[in-house]
């Protein structure tokens, strides 16, 4: 009889305990899955079960560069190519088909080493793809790494992709990639007088928004020529949302070598505006800032000729400046280096060039910075500008 009660009393342990265990592992496995869907994010090039289909019998052009790859590191051309895809023609933005130019550098026609392949600039003689260049293409592919400034031009590459297509009536299909800075939205926004290459659209500096939402608001804003809309489709990121830090695989351009440089170049591409390098022609590219002109400082910089940038600003010339390569991570446009380095420069007169007002898109930052204003002040100018364009946003947000 007492064996049996301790028998018993052993057994209801055990069911009361065992349901614990149980879900114990059952939220370490939701938490491990978790993380790995956080490190597991597929773009939309990984989502090829949704696009193939699409190109299935059809002859097909492609806009891509380097970081055109996916998870398993093949490049979307090698891997269509396996998948019997006929591939017409590459189509390239700035820095090339390789990623290798410089920046603003003229980029040829030619052909694919790899491939054999015809590849079209469109950064060259025209950054619009020509009637006669889409002949015999029926569907046109789109992959490209952005980093989510207005002047990044891979955006401004869109466009004209979307134009083309529209008139040629050629369906578009984005292969979405997420933002690096997708949680940002920031800046002044664009007014239509400054329209360029650096700046086409109304938004601001930081538009928070992935390369598919994006064709999304352009299509739905009908911001191409004569309000023309082209028949989109937005292939999305799977396990993916904005909040999610995203590394790249891949360097989206020579000069971002990193994912510090990529969080800081929005604030720092101002100085592209200016008479202060961003470190062109060291190691250290968007992450630094400097010139012979600045207070002498602890820090300073000689750029050289390297990868991405044949002949730097100051070449050979001593800069002095500041380090931010361990700056902490940025979650807003920062203009206080801007502003510190003109205080600091020698001759104020010559601080600032023409480029300053297409890479800001307005006259008024340049008046403000030279008036003295202060930075909260700046910010709290753009208010406005920016509530009607996040309004806007959420009509074409995904994720």
């Amino acid at each position: 009889m007492i064996k049996f009660l301790i028998k018993s009393a052993l057994l209801v342990l055990f069911i009361f305990y065992t349901p614990c265990y149980s879900n114990s592992f059952q939220i370490v496995t939701k938490k491990n899955t978790l993380e790995n869907n956080i490190i597991t994010i597929k773009t939309g090039a990984d989502n090829y079960e949704k696009y193939l289909p699409l190109l299935q019998n059809k002859k097909v052009g492609i806009v891509t560069n380097q970081t055109g790859i996916l998870t398993n590191k093949i490049h979307l051309v090698d891997f269509l190519l396996e998948k019997k895809i006929a591939i017409q023609t590459i189509f390239a933005p700035e820095h090339g088909f390789r990623g290798t130019a410089d920046a603003g550098e003229h980029v040829v026609d030619g052909k694919d080493a790899k491939t054999g392949l015809s590849i079209i600039s469109l950064y060259g003689d025209n950054k619009k793809p020509k009637a006669t260049q889409l002949v015999g293409i029926d569907i046109m592919l789109f992959d490209l790494q952005d980093v989510g400034a207005r002047f990044y031009t891979y955006i401004s590459s869109l466009h004209y992709v979307m134009e083309a297509c529209a008139e040629n009536g050629i369906p578009l299909v984005i292969l979405d990639r997420p933002n690096p800075n997708g949680s940002i939205i920031d800046g002044p926004l664009l007014e239509k007088e400054f329209t360029s290459f650096v700046g086409m659209h109304p938004i601001p500096l930081l538009h928070g928004m992935t390369i598919g939402e994006y064709a999304k608001m352009i299509n739905g804003e009908k911001w191409l020529k004569n309000a023309a809309q082209c028949k989109l489709t937005v292939i999305p990121c799977l396990d993916y949302n904005r909040k999610m830090e995203y590394s790249l695989p891949q360097k989206p351009s020579p000069n971002l070598p990193n994912d510090q440089s990529i969080n800081l170049y929005a604030s720092l591409c101002l100085f592209e505006g200016t008479n202060v390098s961003v470190g062109r022609g060291t190691e250290k590219q968007f992450q630094i800032y400097g010139s012979p002109f600045l207070t002498v400082s602890t820090f300073t910089f000689t750029p050289k000729p390297n990868f991405g940038a044949k002949d730097p600003l100051y070449n050979g010339k001593e800069c002095f400046g500041e380090d931010l390569t361990s700056y902490p991570k940025l979650t807003r446009l920062e203009l206080k280096w801007l502003i510190k380095a003109y205080q600091n420069t020698s001759d104020k007169t010559k601080f600032f060039n023409p480029f300053f007002t297409k890479l800001a898109g307005t006259k008024k930052l340049q008046q403000q910075i030279e008036s003295g204003i202060s930075e909260n002040k700046i910010r709290k100018s753009w208010k406005n500008g920016l509530t009607a364009f996040k309004k806007m946003r959420m009509n074409y947000v995904i994720y």
